[in-house]
């Protein structure tokens, strides 16, 4: 698809929290918060001729490593936000990507993502194919107060559950989407902590894809939840609360 003609290097789009992006508190879900930042960001790669359907030429698409979300509140049912993008970096195979969320003028929620370009083929990571020049970068403007770390995962860790991949957990890339690592951890934190809104930040590694059928322990140290795939780490979420 060609760079569409209200292209812009620094995106704003505006969403209204519906009901089914809610818990029962009536407050915006973890997971849906970082739906609507993925959406926006494939929406800023659409107009600037670097979706995915474009990447298909080249049997590439863009999949996320890192992700670090801090929160000051959450959205609720019915509020109308506003989301803000642009690249801070983007080099070879890889792209570091911010996010903010504003209710108004208020800055709610900011969010750096870390992408990797992906051979859909070969499954290994490579150079993007296509121009980019055209995206202005913002080396110094960030949407974080911390950056991304490397979570812990030597420690001890104990077994909580097993999830095994099933058809609804796949994307278009034919592998489980980044959202589900989340959802299929955030499950077993106490109900409290999500009703009361106690998660000020989390931070989300990806070590390797998985696919349908997988076999996946969860596993967790307090704070921090491992996914394994036959003794492989795959991911690794840590979480800081108030």
């Amino acid at each position: 698809m060609p760079i569409t003609s209200n292209f812009t290097s620094i995106l704003t789009k505006n969403w209204e929290i519906n009901f089914l992006q809610c818990y029962p508190n009536g407050y915006l879900k973890y997971t849906e918060l970082c739906n609507l930042f993925q959406l926006t960001a494939a929406t800023h790669s659409e107009i600037g001729g670097i979706s995915f359907s474009d990447m298909q030429e080249f049997h590439q698409a863009w999949v996320l490593s890192k992700m670090r979300v801090e929160i000051k509140r959450l959205p609720k049912w019915k509020d109308s936000v506003t989301v803000k993008t642009w690249i801070n970096s983007l080099e070879n195979s890889r792209s570091i990507r911010c996010l903010e969320m504003y209710i108004g003028d208020e800055k709610i929620v900011g969010c750096e993502t870390f992408w990797a370009v992906f051979n859909t083929k070969t499954r290994r990571p490579e150079a993007l194919a296509l121009p980019h020049q055209h995206f202005e970068k913002y080396p110094n403007n960030t949407a974080t107060e911390k950056s991304f770390s490397k979570i812990n995962i030597q420690q001890t860790f104990e077994f909580v559950s097993e999830h095994i991949v099933k058809l609804s957990d796949l994307d278009i890339v034919n592998h489980a989407n980044s959202i589900k690592y989340l959802e299929w951890c955030i499950d077993y934190i106490d109900s409290e902590i999500i009703l009361h809104q106690d998660i000020k930040a989390f931070e989300m590694n990806y070590l390797k894809e998985v696919s349908l059928s997988d076999i996946l322990k969860i596993e967790r140290n307090k704070n921090t939840f491992l996914l394994n795939n036959q003794e492989k780490t795959c991911f690794a979420l840590q979480l800081e609360l108030k």
